[in-house]
């Protein structure tokens, strides 16, 4: 009977669906166990081998905890809003819906084909109206909540009203907007509907502002940072520039030191911990206020070093920031204005990590220093950005690398003055930044102090003249909530007076409407504002041209659409009650699976998706519609599988394409070549299939250069990328050797967290083992397998494999697994085991990895239903206990025979059998030995 994975496959497929094996209750006895994955966008491209890396492991823990008794929680869905099927839309007209729906319906085969464990029946995508519904209904709530310092939470924004009626906001501790003006209870209650709305927009979690963002003109919206690379777009490269829009931001600094001990709690790596730590960049020190010199406005600046104040040289501002154009001097705006332009072009990225180029403009303007009163020049540059602090830094370039390399650079020129020093230190070569070490002169009453000292002494003296105070800052970042795009979901809100209002939560979801084009309009709307007829269901209200009507009173609607991470920050709970109407999840639900045991996906997330998702998940503990402070216990990033590119070479001229082991001395261009035009084991090339290929079309007439009479393709390992020609479909290989080879080749390829190259050659040895293990159940007339007991050797290698197993999907050690296996079978096979009590359990741990035949062997020996629940075999001390010890005998240091004797043997014992023996005698020859050395367990050796 042979293996024939093909029908295997689909059979056990097919079984899985029509019994929907894998679907979790909410209701059981059973531990819970929620294991998920990074859910896809549905790209066009379809699946490579490298995406289903975290899938098959996370498969494989799932169902080795149903094996372990546990109810498993492992759910697929789609973040299925996406910038490409927009950017395909308004190339063709097609509806983005169609195009991600035909996407979704490519991963869905595909996904099928390899034998993921998920629970369908809680899918979900971010795109239809019934997911985002809930998406809108969180938004409102964020609108509707403040942050109260004193309880260190987030409330509802009643309770802010409350205070402001009674007290007014004179002893409000939130975190809210700055330069918040103070009125009090009277003034409140004074205030017209309108003026109080906007006093609350400065406290809501989410709100309108207007906001230095990252505007592609050619993509036509706003994109976040984590959405640029080197300064362009990630999606097309295209260029990104820095401008003012009003955009929807969400208060997401209010959870800053949250966000930051909540890494303590949970079992991530270090290395994604450090990347968020340094993304929200906690920084202790002090808030100063410079008086601009003839003007009323003041430059607030955070510092870490207050105590280095009597430095300060010059100061700088960001480009952007709002008082440039207001203190700029006549004679210095062309050129002010010339840099703003310029600056504007760089990406917030680009200018962080660009610490070599030094540019900056001097404005004209003067502050005033707030001891001494005498005047420090003001410039702007770029190395300061609008959003970090408070957009101004005071520059004192004795204490400073970056400052001292700026004033150096520009010394001389008019507006920048000797550098002060106020060290005991010399710095005629580099600034001194040290925080130790030093007394600080030149300091007026911070003399003789040291760094802490004088950090106490000046925040005290800052106080009492009203100019400063004691600050913990952050980097991070209000996030910018707005996209200028219409594959997203729509707002909730409409506008009356300019203000906005949220649409009441009983209307939603509000629904996309149809638009004739996905372009901005012809007055720059975002492409909602194409639409003619915009409706839902209410008998209350409905929506035309844009517009809501309620009560015959016409309001503006929000144009612009939520971001990408929008849909992506809150799914995991949808999972838990993925069919509730009423709400995003019971509270029966949420409780039950509290959150997520363990998270597989890309590292490229860190700063992303999964800070956005721990702050949504934190607002929802606050108002009580989440019963976690974090949604992900435990997260793995799972390393990329890298393509095995292949290269021909060309002349110049493009006339000759020379072979690989020809161009030592040559001038030529590598071409990428396709995968599908070459033999990727031997690496050569099918030059007619080469020349009729349309990518090639242009190499139709060119010269092969030989060698040896064959044309040898060089090989790269780069990303797998359908641009390099280098990805290789898994459907391909299913199709060729199995879900299951393909499953635990995957996982062969090295450490679960570790970057690997694909190899289609190494795949081989994967397939050959599994039919090895086929053959332990069966030979050409059906099955094998006996009822006899086995032997002690069988239950060693069993048992071995048990623990190995057992303790690899416990570590998240998955290719050591893949080769106890192979070690396993191969014992097996000598050992010519065809008995039930070991092949039986063998069958059970093979599962989680290569389910398919493992299904296939559980049913041929006699079970019902799926192995899928079947008790994981636990692993028994004493299969692996030794009775017997193997001795090397020896005479005078030199082994001339081994001896198999029980390990209970004393020395006297042992010496006694081995005397006795004859090929001592022989050895010995009538002799008496002068010693006889014997360790137990160990060796035994005759001297003289």
């Amino acid at each position: 009977m042979k293996y024939f994975h093909e029908k295997i496959e689909a059979k056990w497929q097919q079984y899985w669906a029509e019994n929907q094996t894998f679907a979790a209750s909410n209701n059981s006895d059973k531990p819970k166990y929620y294991v998920l994955d990074m859910f896809p966008y549905p790209s066009g491209a379809g699946l490579h081998v490298g995406h289903p890396l975290g899938y098959i492991a996370s498969d494989i823990v799932a169902r080795y905890k149903r094996h372990k008794g546990f109810n498993v929680l492992h759910p697929q869905g789609y973040d299925s809003f996406g910038l490409p099927a927009e950017q395909y839309a308004i190339q063709t007209g097609q509806h983005p819906e169609k195009t991600t729906r035909e996407n979704i319906a490519r991963y869905r085969e595909q996904l099928d084909k390899i034998g993921f464990s998920f629970d369908w029946s809680r899918e979900v995508r971010t795109s239809n109206p019934d997911y985002y519904k809930h998406t809108q209904w969180i938004f409102i709530q964020l609108f509707n909540s403040w942050y109260n310092n004193d309880t260190d939470k987030a409330e509802d924004i009643a309770t802010l009203v409350s205070i402001f009626e009674n007290e007014g906001n004179a002893n409000v501790n939130s975190v809210c907007d700055d330069n918040v003006a103070p009125f009090s209870a009277e003034q409140w209650n004074a205030f017209s509907s309108e003026e109080q709305q906007k006093i609350l927009l400065q406290y809501r979690l989410t709100y309108l502002a207007e906001t230095e963002v990252n505007w592609c003109p050619a993509l036509g919206t706003v994109l976040a940072n984590d959405e640029i690379v080197n300064g362009v777009s990630e999606r097309g490269g295209h260029l990104v520039i820095r401008k003012k829009m009003t955009q929807w931001s969400m208060r997401i600094s209010a959870y800053a030191e949250r966000l930051l001990q909540g890494l303590e709690t949970i079992d991530w790596t270090e290395s994604l911990k450090e990347s968020q730590r340094n993304w929200i960049g906690k920084s202790v020190g002090a808030h100063v206020e410079f008086r601009v010199q003839n003007s009323e406005f003041r430059i607030p600046v955070f510092t870490t070093r207050p105590d280095t104040i009597f430095g300060v040289t010059f100061m700088t501002l960001a480009p952007e920031h709002e008082l440039v154009a207001q203190i700029t001097t006549p004679e210095q705006k062309v050129a002010v204005e010339a840099y703003i332009e310029a600056t504007a072009k760089r990406s917030e990225r680009e200018r962080m990590a660009d610490i070599k180029t030094i540019s900056g403009v001097f404005t004209g303007a003067f502050a005033e220093h707030p001891f001494t009163k005498e005047p420090i020049p003001v410039w702007i540059g770029d190395y300061v950005l609008a959003g970090y602090g408070t957009g101004a830094v005071m520059a004192v370039p004795c204490g400073d690398e970056r400052d001292y390399a700026f004033a150096n650079f520009f010394r001389g020129t008019n507006g920048m003055p000797a550098i002060k020093n106020i060290f005991n230190q010399d710095i005629s070569e580099a600034a001194f930044a040290e925080k130790s070490g030093f007394e600080l002169v030149n300091s007026d009453f911070l003399n003789g102090l040291d760094y802490k000292n004088g950090t106490k002494k000046v925040i005290e003296e800052l106080e009492k003249i009203g100019q400063g105070k004691g600050k913990t800052n952050y980097r991070l970042r209000d996030a910018v909530f707005s996209r200028q795009r219409y594959w997203g979901e729509p707002f909730p809100v409409y506008y009356v007076n300019g203000l906005p209002q949220m649409i009441d939560a009983k209307h939603l979801p509000i629904v996309l409407p149809e638009v004739e084009k996905y372009l901005p309009t012809e007055d720059g709307q975002p492409p909602l504002g194409n639409a003619t007829n915009w409706a839902w269901d209410s008998v209350q209200c409905s929506v035309v041209s844009n517009q809501l009507i309620d009560n015959k009173t016409i309001f503006p609607l929000e144009l612009n659409t939520m971001p990408g991470w929008a849909g992506s920050s809150w799914y995991w709970m949808r999972y838990m009650d993925a069919h509730n109407e009423g709400e995003f999840a019971s509270q029966d639900a949420l409780k039950y699976w509290e959150n997520v045991d363990l998270y597989i996906g890309g590292s490229e997330h860190a700063t992303g998706h999964l800070l956005y998702s721990r702050f949504w998940n934190k607002f929802l503990k606050d108002r009580g519609f989440a019963p976690t402070e974090e949604p992900f216990k435990k997260l793995i990033n799972q390393g990329m599988i890298l393509g095995m590119s292949a290269f021909v070479y060309r002349s110049e001229d493009s006339k000759k394409l020379y072979s690989k082991g020809l161009i030592k001395e040559l001038n030529v261009h590598p071409i990428h070549v396709d995968l599908a035009v070459i033999n990727d084991i031997t690496n050569e090339l099918n030059i007619e299939a080469f020349k009729n290929h349309p990518l090639y079309a242009d190499y139709k007439d060119a010269e092969f250069i030989l060698e040896e009479g064959k044309y040898i393709v060089g090989r790269e390992v780069e990303k797998m990328s359908k641009s390099k020609y280098n990805v290789v479909n898994p459907d391909d290989i299913c199709e060729q050797y199995g879900a299951d080879t393909l499953r635990l080749y995957e996982m062969f390829l090295g450490p679960l967290e570790q970057a690997k190259p694909w190899n289609t050659a190494g795949i081989t040895g994967v397939s050959g083992f599994l039919k090895k293990l086929w053959r332990l159940y069966f030979d050409d007339n059906g099955l094998i397998v006996t009822n006899d007991e086995p032997t002690a050797e069988m239950y060693k290698s069993l048992h071995k494999t048990i623990k190995k197993v057992t303790e690899d999907i416990e570590n998240f050690s998955f290719n050591t697994s893949v080769s106890q296996f192979m070690i396993c079978v191969n014992e097996l096979a000598q050992l010519k085991c065809n008995h039930r009590k070991i092949l039986e359990p063998l069958a059970i741990i093979v599962s989680p990895y290569a389910p398919h035949i493992a299904e296939e062997l559980w049913s041929q020996l006699g079970h019902e239903g799926s192995i899928s629940t079947v008790d994981f075999p636990v692993f028994e001390e004493k299969y692996l206990v030794e009775s017997e010890k193997e001795y090397p005998v020896s005479f005078n240091g030199k082994m001339r025979f081994t001896i198999k004797l029980p390990l209970d043997l004393t020395a006297a014992q042992i010496e006694e059998i081995v005397m006795n023996d004859e090929r001592t005698q022989q050895q010995l020859q009538g002799r008496t030995p002068n010693k006889v050395i014997i360790v137990p367990g160990k060796i035994i050796n005759l001297v003289g």
